[in-house]
């Protein structure tokens, strides 16, 4: 609470010399990590992410023109001003202001307001970027939480998520929820299990044995900048229509793997049968999924695929369902050993987590090299269990390190991993530190 005060009595001093004025209130909007269900959210599976303790602030004075003036705490992050009357957001950049611009618009939208009051803006982050720590989605719920406080409306948190969910979409990334639902969701000391459709959260206790810790694998991964992670939303969605396709099902409306599970009614155990028969491990052409599903190359380009995948030439389809219905699995398991919390609780979940990242990394093709050796190193220095957390390609690992161990294990993954002989790897202390479950986002009031 003391650390949050000084950060806000800073923010105010900023946003004076600034702005040359006072904020009228602060909002703030948590970090995330996810400790099982990578890359399901978007196929209608439950996730069970919690909130870290890094966040984002916004201190926010409303003003009487049309114009939104943005400024970050941080000198890499530029200015930005526009009017509030004419938010434009450019899909070929994803600039940092315009995850701000998606927040405020999913707002406006939501209550079909053509024109927004003005409103200068001090942002004031400490979630290392591209990390897979949902900076990104911190900033989108904040400014959706900054525009319902200006407009002086109402919403309820679940209202809220599900809006900032949708409008990052206005970036490009073609997201499930999870990183917003968690952000408003968030309660202090407990994980979530958070389902979709409808969206809902359940508390998860964490087995007090163990702590969780975050390496940063150094390696910055931009969501909205590769087409990596939209390849794989559409994979999952290719594959979603072949196995209904291949159980007789009305494919055309199929978009998610979780509504070919509920339309069978079968389990993922045996969904996982279905696909070894359904489909082959082969990699698909554009050509094979048409003549699969009898439509042609022109219907398939303008009727199922976005424009960012357009021009895929392979598509493994086999693979990302596998990994899919498989993590579906483990999200539960992990839940039902947290409830049950046997003798063994803290090594059963570890090998949850190993099995998770050795299908994103096999299965999902997200994990990178420098991911590999960093889940290596926790493994070797004490974790039950280390896996990639927050899409991959680069960004954070989450490892489960028996409490006892936790000295001995941080001192030995920064010797082993940030310590390199060819100083290669900076480390700034945000790289490696242990974490528990914080709070969801708020707004504070200038007193």
């Amino acid at each position: 609470v003391l650390v949050l005060y000084d950060r806000l009595l800073k923010l105010k001093e900023m946003f004076n010399s600034k702005f040359g004025s006072i904020p009228k209130f602060y909002v703030r909007a948590p970090g995330r990590v996810n400790l099982i269900g990578e890359h399901v959210d978007y196929c209608g599976y439950s996730v069970l992410p919690m909130a870290v303790e890094q966040d984002l602030l916004i201190a926010v004075e409303p003003v009487k023109t049309y114009t939104l003036q943005l400024a970050n705490t941080n000198p890499l992050y530029p200015d930005f001003s526009t009017s509030a009357t004419n938010i434009q957001i450019d899909k070929t950049k994803p600039l940092w202001h315009n995850y701000f611009l998606c927040g405020l618009k999913g707002i406006q939208e939501h209550f079909g307001l053509s024109n927004l009051t003005g409103m200068n803006c001090l942002v004031d982050g400490n979630i290392p970027p591209s990390s897979g720590l949902s900076s990104s989605s911190a900033l989108v719920c904040c400014a959706g939480l900054v525009t319902l406080t200006v407009l002086g409306m109402n919403l309820s948190k679940v209202e809220l998520a599900e809006i900032c969910a949708k409008s990052e979409r206005y970036i490009g990334t073609e997201g499930g929820g999870m990183d917003q639902s968690i952000s408003f969701l968030a309660e202090e000391g407990t994980a979530k299990l958070i389902e979709f459709s409808p969206l809902r959260a359940t508390n998860v206790n964490l087995p007090s044995g163990a702590v969780f810790v975050i390496a940063n694998s150094c390696v910055e991964m931009n969501k909205a900048a590769t087409s990596h992670f939209n390849i794989r939303v559409m994979e999952c969605r290719l594959a979603a229509k072949l196995l209904a396709k291949y159980k007789s099902l009305q494919w055309d409306k199929v978009l998610q793997l979780e509504e070919v599970q509920a339309k069978l009614g079968i389990s993922l155990e045996e969904m996982l049968l279905v696909t070894e028969d359904a489909l082959h491990p082969e990699p698909y052409s554009p050509e094979e999924i048409c003549t699969c599903l009898g439509i042609t190359l022109e219907e398939l380009r303008t009727q199922i695929l976005s424009p960012n995948t357009q021009d895929v030439l392979i598509f493994k389809l086999y693979q990302r369902a596998k990994h899919v219905y498989s993590e579906a699995a483990r999200v539960l398991q992990f839940k039902k050993i947290c409830e049950e919390a046997p003798e063994n609780t803290v090594q059963l979940l570890g090998e949850l987590m190993n099995q998770s990242h050795m299908s994103c990394r096999d299965m999902y093709e997200c994990s990178c090299p420098e991911l590999d050796q960093l889940v290596d190193i926790c493994r070797k220095f004490g974790a039950e269990g280390s896996r990639l957390t927050g899409a991959g390609w680069g960004g954070c690992t989450v490892s489960i390190v028996p409490a006892d161990k936790l000295i001995s294990f941080l001192a030995n993954v920064h010797k082993a991993y940030y310590q390199r002989s060819d100083g290669s790897l900076a480390p700034e202390k945000q790289s490696l530190f242990a974490t528990k479950p914080g709070g969801g986002a708020l707004v504070f009031l200038e007193a």
